[in-house]
């Protein structure tokens, strides 16, 4: 286990409905410090609105999210009204999110694209935020692309610019949302080494993939969801060979027969 610190990540009781649909129905769920969670799942499972919780970007109706033991959010109005709103600001800016479109501004160049937040929102010098936002398209094998605009990169090195632009608020969590689902095979190949080498770097990590093999050969825990429920969580080892439930065999024969 390559953890250091337990519970970095907790969910308690963690529902949310989009009016009269329920999307999430109670998750409990503990992340350690530099784990990868790889979260599968059919369509509709909450898969992805778990992920915008946790990054506050959808307002969750019971339960609480902490990072390192912090609370961040909760559906308790009382509770959330005594949080200082500084702290909630201040632990947000630890938690970064890659959603499967790239959302980059397309008027702007890869360099700027990835310094952008460290000076709107860090305050941080534009020499520095763009030392910084070179030494992350390095990282992620984009250092001879920081001059060119994102329509003339590939999808898969949108991806990647998108990735160090999350990096550059220099998360404790990476939240990566199918992040490789609209792009072409041959490029997938490229973003899953990017994350492969965050998750070797110890990167606390909750990524929702189809990519079995990543998922096989990255994850700590595997979790699978159905209905707002996690269903089942184990090793990769464990719910690829061994999964208890016979929800989770069928979903992973269904996709084996696909690929």
């Amino acid at each position: 286990m390559k953890s250091s610190s337990k519970n970095f990540l907790e969910l308690n009781d963690v529902k949310k409905n989009f009016g009269e649909l329920n999307v999430l129905n109670g998750i409990d769920l503990d992340v350690d410090q530099g784990e990868v969670v790889v979260i599968i799942g059919p369509s509709g499972s909450g898969k992805s609105t778990l992920l915008r919780c946790i990054c506050r970007l959808e307002k969750i109706q019971q339960g609480d999210i902490k990072v390192e033991g912090v609370l961040i959010t909760t559906g308790d109005k009382q509770k959330e009204s005594s949080v200082d709103k500084e702290t909630i600001k201040r632990m947000g800016h630890e938690i970064g999110m890659v959603f499967q479109s790239f959302n980059l501004f397309p008027h702007l160049s890869v360099l700027d694209n990835v310094a952008l937040a460290p000076r709107r929102v860090k305050k941080m010098a534009r020499k520095e935020s763009e030392t910084l936002a070179i030494e992350l398209l390095n990282q992620v094998g984009l250092g001879d692309k920081i001059n060119e605009f994102p329509s003339r990169l590939s999808g898969g090195q949108q991806q990647r610019a998108a990735i160090a632009r999350a990096l550059a608020m220099r998360p404790q969590i990476m939240l990566f949302d199918e992040i490789t689902s609209a792009l072409d095979p041959e490029l997938v190949g490229e973003v899953l080494r990017v994350m492969r080498e965050l998750a070797k770097e110890g990167m606390t990590m909750l990524v929702v993939t189809h990519e079995m093999g990543f998922a096989r050969e990255v994850a700590d825990q595997v979790i699978f969801m159905d209905e707002g429920l996690i269903v089942e969580q184990g090793t990769p080892d464990t719910m690829f060979s061994q999964p208890e439930e016979q929800r989770t065999r069928t979903f992973l024969k269904q996709l084996l027969d696909q690929g």
